[in-house]
């Protein structure tokens, strides 16, 4: 699994090093990024390229969200 830590960073750059990232990734790999928010216009994206998400909230306030591509 890549992970990706994007805490602190300003937008877009989080979104972007998210999409690149994932140009990386092998077929069965999965994406695990920390944000400092729910990257809302990162979903439609991902949705649009094949791929599905999992955002879970932290306590701290920070999110967590695993990236991996949509099977068949």
């Amino acid at each position: 699994m890549a992970f990706l830590d994007n805490r602190g960073l300003e937008p877009p750059e989080p979104m972007m090093r998210v999409l690149q990232a994932l140009e990386q990734l092998g077929p069965e790999e999965e994406l695990e990024v920390l944000n400092d928010r729910r990257p809302v216009f990162l979903y439609p994206l991902l949705e649009e390229r094949g791929y599905v998400h999992e955002t879970t909230e932290n306590p701290d306030g920070t999110v967590r969200i695993r990236i991996r591509r949509r099977q068949g």
